[in-house]
């Protein structure tokens, strides 16, 4: 009789915990659906319920930056940018809507201090940081002028 119940109870944890691995995962995939289809507040619950499952999810941080972007909410796109470079510093995707947020601060440090990160962990938007370093440049001298 104990063998069966710790069987059923082993069975029944098992199973719970593949929901919830799989739930999460399901959270993710059904947000990012909901992004292409310009669905962002529904997407936004998706990727705040995958947080809430694996507050680690670095992916769902940067989507939910991406739709505070679209919504030009600059503070919570900067808070969830954060995150992602907190779970994951070398994510250039995360650095370059760093940089990009900092030259509308206008600062001009923490713009180089990136770009430096960013230059040595590139591999797709690689000619994104020529772009913002050059106009980085261009802004710097009517800064000085000043």
């Amino acid at each position: 009789m104990m063998k069966k119940l710790k069987l059923i109870l082993l069975f029944y944890f098992a199973i719970n915990f593949l929901n919830i691995s799989l739930g999460n995962e399901n959270f993710f995939d059904k947000g990012l659906k909901l992004y292409k289809d310009k669905k962002y507040e529904d997407a936004r619950f998706m990727f705040e319920k995958s947080i809430v499952f694996n507050p680690k999810n670095s992916n769902s941080y940067l989507y939910l930056a991406k739709i505070y972007n679209v919504e030009e909410d600059q503070n919570k796109e900067e808070k969830n940018l954060e995150s992602v470079l907190l779970i994951q510093p070398n994510n250039e995707e995360a650095i370059l809507m760093s940089m990009k947020i900092a030259l509308e601060k206008s600062n001009y440090s923490k713009v180089k201090e990136l770009s430096k990160t960013f230059t040595k962990v590139c591999i797709e938007l690689c000619g994104e940081n020529k772009v913002i370093l050059e106009t980085l440049e261009n802004l710097e001298p009517k800064n000085n002028e000043s």
